[in-house]
C-alpha cells in the first residue's frame, strides 16, 4: 500500500516523528543539505542576475538516490526539515529533486517542538515552501561565495596558501585583533581605594569605601597622596551624615534565546558555542524516556525570539502556582520583548513541558545533556516568577573633607532567585549578604581600620566565547544558526588560538586582518555587515528583493575587489632589514614572511639558510630577551635560547636535541620573560602526597604534581562515563606521545582500555550500548555512531559546514 512520505534532516529526528505518525507513514532523512554551490568554480552569474547553480554535494548522490526511490512510490510528500531559511533551502533543494514530473503532491509542515501533538497538529495544517525564506538563505549564500572566493585567492597570493576571508568571520576576527590592540595601547594608571573598617552603636561591624574628596569624585593617584590622606583620616571623626532606605527589586530574566543560551552554558556549565549547540540539538530531536516513547524536551534551539505558546504559558503558570504557592506567580503572564528583527513565529528555548522537571528524568539523560535541560528548564520556570524583593540600606559618613559610603542590602523575599540567577563575566558580589547596623544621623563611629590599598587599572579583557556573541549579537552581526560556525572557523584558521579559555589573534590572524580592512574597509565595516544582516532580514519578511541587495553589495564590493589587487602588499617578496648580521656568513639579516608568520633570514639564502625566530616587535630573538640569552639550562648548563613554535615563543636549551629541556616565556610591556609561577591547588597528589599545581605545557594548562620529576603524576580531565571494561575508574581524555588525543581508563596501568574516537554519555537508541562515539570529518561533518561491531547505528549531528571563504579554488 502506498505511504505518504515525510522528510526531516536528521536520522534521529526521522525515527522520532516516524514513531508519532504510524504506519501510513515512510519518514526518511536528507543527512542535511544536498545541494550547494559547486567547490570547483564561483558557481554565480554575476551578470545574469546573481543566477546560481546547484550541484548534488558530494558524498550525497546516494541519499538523494534513495529519496528518489522513495518518492516514486509515495502518494504525498512532506517537507518537514527545520524552520529556519536552512531548513526551507533545504526544503527548496528536495522539492527540485524529488517532484519532476511525478504524481504527487509536495506540502510543507513546521514545528518548533518534536512532541507527538506539535508533530500531529503540523500535519494537520500543512503549507507551503516559503519563497521569501528560501530567497534570504540563497542571497546569505551568495554573498558569502562572493567574499570567499574573490578575498581568499589575494590572500594565498599576497600572504601564503590556505587562508580564508568570509563576509562575517572577518568581521568577528576584526573584533578580537581590535581587542588585542587595546590590550597592548592600555597605559596602567595608579589608584587608590581607601576603605574604612567601623562600628556603629548597633552591631554587626561594616565596611565603607570612599566615595569624594574635596567635593569631587575620589582619585588618589600615589603613594604621597594616599599617605597625606591617611594622616587627615586619623585625627578625623567619622560621622553618619546620611541615612537612606529604599526598596528595591530585580526582575526575572526572559527564557533562553540562542546566543544567551550560549553564553549561560559557557559561563555556567564551561560549555563551548559549538558543544552547547550539539547537546541541545539531542534534547530538541528526542530521547528516549523509558516508555519506549521517545519525546523532543526542548523547543527548537536556533531562535532569537523570547515568545511562548499561549499553552505552554499556561502549563508553567500553573506549575509555579501548584509547586511554589501563590506569592510566587505574578498576577498577570510577564511578556518580555523580542529584540528588533526576531523572527516571532518561533518561540523561546523552552522545556516542552515543564512538567518534566529534570530531576525526574535525569536516569534517561546524559550529564551534558541533564546539565543543559535543568539550565533551560529553570530559566523558563524563573520567567514567569515574581520579582525577589530587597531592603537596600546606604550609610552616608563624613571625615573631615572625605565623604565614604556605605550599601547594604537583604533580600527579603527570594522570588524567581529561588530557581535561577543569570550568571555575569564579571562576577559582581552576591548583594544579599551584606547587611547594615541600625544608625542615626550624626551618629558618630568607632574607626577599627582604615585600609589604603594600591590598585592598577586593568586594559579591556580578551574575549572568550561567551562575551564574543554578547559583542556580536550586540552589534547585530550573525545570527543564532551561525554564531557556532563563525568561532569554529576563525580558529580552524589558525587566526587565534585560546589562552585560558580566550581568544588571543596569531600573528597570521592580525596580518590578515590589517591587511583586509584597509583594502575593504567597506565590507567588513561592523555597521555594513549588520546592515546585511537586516537586509537578510527584509528579504525573509518580503520587503526587499534579493536581486536588488546582491546589486547593492556588489556595486562597492568590486570596486574594493579591484584596487585591492593593485594596491595590496605581497608580503610573500617583502623583505625588511633586521638590523643584525648573519654570524655564519655575516651577510645582512631580513625579516621575511613565512608559513607560521615572520621569521628572520639570511639575505644570502639559498647560499646561506640561517634562520632566527622574531620577538612581537619585529627584532631578531638575540634582542629584547631581558638576560635570557645568557640564562643556563639547569638540565646541562648550556645557554637557553628564545625560538617560536605553533604555540608562541618559548625558551628552549641551546644543546637540542641532546637536551629537550624548555620554559615557557611571556611578554611583559615589550620585554619577554620566563613564566616562573605555578599556581598551586588546593589537592594533594593522589600518589606521594605532595601539593598539586597547575602547569602550562604546549597544549595548554594542565595539573601536575610539584614534586617533579621525582613523581610523574597528572591530573587526567574526567569526562563523566564509567570505564565499560573494568567498571571501577572513569574515562580520561589523555595525549599519545605524538600529541593525538585519545581516551583511556583512569586507572591506567590496571585497566588498559582506550578509544581514539571521544566517547559521549548517551545510550545507543539502537542497541543499549552504554554510550555513542563521536567523529568529525571534513566530509560528513559531525557524528554520532555505535562502538558495537554488531551495530550500525549512526547519526549525523551536525554536517560540514559550507564555510564562508573556505571553498577549493585556484589561486
Amino acid at each position: 500500500m502506498p505511504k505518504a512520505m515525510v522528510i526531516v534532516e536528521s536520522p534521529a529526528k526521522a525515527r522520532t516523528i516516524e514513531k508519532y505518525l504510524g504506519k501510513n507513514y515512510k519518514v526518511c532523512a536528507s543527512v542535511g543539505h544536498i545541494k550547494d554551490l559547486p567547490k570547483k568554480n564561483l558557481g554565480v552569474d554575476i551578470k545574469d542576475d546573481f543566477r546560481p547553480t546547484y550541484e548534488i554535494i558530494s558524498g550525497k548522490a546516494k541519499i538523494v538516490q534513495d529519496l528518489k526511490k522513495e518518492a516514486a512510490k509515495a502518494t504525498e510528500i512532506y517537507l518537514a526539515t527545520d524552520p529556519d531559511r536552512e531548513g526551507e533551502a533545504i526544503c527548496q533543494h528536495l522539492a527540485e529533486e524529488l517532484n519532476g514530473g511525478a504524481d504527487h503532491k509536495v506540502y510543507r509542515v513546521q514545528f518548533n517542538e518534536i512532541t507527538k501533538s506539535a508533530i500531529l497538529r503540523a500535519f494537520e495544517n500543512p503549507s507551503t515552501i516559503d519563497q521569501n525564506k528560501v530567497n534570504a538563505q540563497q542571497a546569505r549564500r551568495i554573498l558569502d561565495r562572493l567574499v570567499g572566493y574573490k578575498v581568499s585567492p589575494l590572500l594565498w597570493q599576497k600572504v601564503r596558501r590556505g587562508l580564508s576571508a568570509g563576509r562575517v568571520q572577518t568581521v568577528a576576527l576584526r573584533m578580537i585583533v581590535e581587542r588585542e590592540q587595546e590590550i597592548r595601547a592600555f597605559v596602567s594608571e595608579e589608584y587608590w581605594r581607601f576603605t574604612a573598617n567601623l562600628k556603629a552603636k548597633n552591631p554587626p561591624a561594616f565596611e565603607a569605601g570612599a566615595v569624594k574628596h574635596k567635593g569631587k569624585k575620589f582619585k588618589i593617584s600615589n603613594q604621597e597622596e594616599a599617605d597625606q590622606l591617611m594622616k587627615e583620616l586619623g585625627s578625623a571623626d567619622f560621622v553618619v551624615s546620611e541615612v537612606k532606605k529604599k526598596k528595591r527589586k530585580r526582575n526575572p530574566v526572559p527564557p533562553f534565546i540562542t546566543s544567551k543560551l550560549q553564553q549561560e552554558a559557557s559561563r555556567k556549565l564551561s560549555f563551548s558555542v559549538k558543544k552547547c549547540m550539539v547537546v541541545a540539538q539531542r534534547l530538541y530531536e528526542g530521547v528516549e524516556l523509558g516508555d519506549g516513547e521517545t519525546e523532543g524536551l526542548i523547543t527548537y534551539m536556533r531562535s532569537d525570539s523570547t515568545r511562548v505558546a499561549d499553552s505552554a504559558l499556561t502549563e508553567l503558570r500553573e506549575y509555579v502556582q501548584t509547586t511554589y504557592g501563590k506569592d510566587y506567580l505574578p498576577p498577570k503572564p510577564v511578556v518580555y520583548k523580542s529584540k528588533k528583527g526576531a523572527q516571532d513565529a518561533h518561540e523561546a528555548i523552552r522545556p516542552t513541558s515543564v512538567l518534566r522537571a529534570p530531576e525526574k528524568i535525569k536516569t534517561f539523560l546524559g550529564r551534558d545533556e541533564y546539565r543543559l535541560y535543568e539550565l533551560i528548564w529553570r530559566r523558563f520556570v524563573a520567567s514567569q516568577m515574581t520579582p525577589a524583593q530587597f531592603d537596600q540600606t546606604e550609610i552616608e559618613i563624613e571625615a573631615k573633607e572625605t565623604l565614604f559610603k556605605a550599601v547594604g542590602t537583604v533580600m527579603k523575599f527570594d522570588g524567581f532567585l529561588k530557581l535561577y540567577r543569570e550568571g555575569r563575566d564579571d562576577a559582581p558580589p552576591e548583594d544579599d549578604k551584606r547587611p547594615l547596623p541600625e544608625v542615626e544621623k550624626g551618629e558618630k563611629l568607632q574607626v577599627e581600620e582604615i585600609v589604603p590599598e594600591q590598585k592598577f587599572t586593568q586594559p579591556p579583557p580578551r574575549y572568550s566565547e561567551a562575551t564574543l556573541v554578547k559583542a556580536l549579537e550586540e552589534k547585530g552581526i550573525g545570527r543564532p544558526s551561525t554564531y557556532a560556525q563563525i568561532l569554529s572557523v576563525i580558529t580552524s584558521r589558525d587566526y587565534v588560538n585560546k589562552e585560558e579559555g580566550r581568544f588571543v589573534p596569531t600573528e597570521t590572524g592580525e596580518v590578515v586582518t590589517e591587511l583586509l580592512v584597509l583594502h575593504f574597509g567597506g565590507i567588513f565595516a561592523y555597521d555594513y555587515t549588520a546592515k546585511l544582516e537586516q537586509g537578510l532580514d527584509e528579504i525573509e519578511s518580503g520587503k526587499e528583493d534579493w536581486v536588488h541587495t546582491l546589486k547593492e553589495f556588489y556595486k562597492g564590493f568590486s570596486k574594493e575587489l579591484q584596487q585591492a589587487r593593485k594596491n595590496m602588499k605581497n608580503l610573500k617578496k617583502e623583505e625588511t632589514p633586521a638590523g643584525v648580521k648573519c654570524e655564519k656568513c655575516g651577510a645582512e639579516m631580513v625579516i621575511r614572511w613565512g608559513r607560521f608568520g615572520r621569521f628572520v633570514a639570511c639575505s644570502k639564502y639559498p647560499e646561506c639558510k640561517n634562520t632566527r625566530e622574531v620577538t612581537q616587535e619585529g627584532s631578531s630573538n638575540q634582542e629584547n630577551q631581558g638576560g635570557l640569552e645568557e640564562r643556563p639550562c639547569e638540565k646541562c648548563g648550556k645557554p637557553m635560547v628564545l625560538k617560536k613554535g605553533r604555540y608562541g615563543e618559548f625558551l628552549a636549551c641551546s644543546g637540542y636535541p641532546d637536551c629537550k629541556n624548555t620554559k615557557k616565556v611571556i611578554q611583559d610591556n615589550g620585554e619577554v620573560k620566563v613564566e616562573e609561577t605555578q599556581e598551586t591547588k588546593d589537592e594533594k597528589c593522589p600518589r606521594c602526597g605532595s601539593q598539586l599545581v597547575q602547569k602550562h605545557g604546549p597544549y595548554g594548562a594542565f595539573v601536575a604534581c610539584g614534586d617533579y620529576p621525582d613523581c610523574k603524576y597528572i591530573k587526567q580531565e574526567t569526562i563523566g562515563i564509567d570505564c565499560p571494561e573494568c567498571k571501577k575508574g572513569q574515562l580520561t581524555r589523555r595525549r599519545s606521545r605524538r600529541g593525538r588525543y585519545f581516551y583511556g581508563c583512569s586507572t591506567f596501568p590496571e585497566c588498559k582500555f582506550a578509544l581514539w574516537q571521544k566517547p559521549i554519555d548517551v545510550k545507543c537508541p539502537s542497541c543499549a550500548a552504554p554510550y555513542l562515539l563521536e567523529r568529525t570529518t571534513k566530509k560528513e561533518g559531525l557524528t554520532h555512531f555505535c562502538n558495537n561491531p554488531d551495530c550500525d547505528y549512526k547519526e549525523l549531528v551536525e554536517e560540514a559546514p559550507q564555510v564562508e571563504g573556505a571553498d577549493q579554488m585556484t589561486a
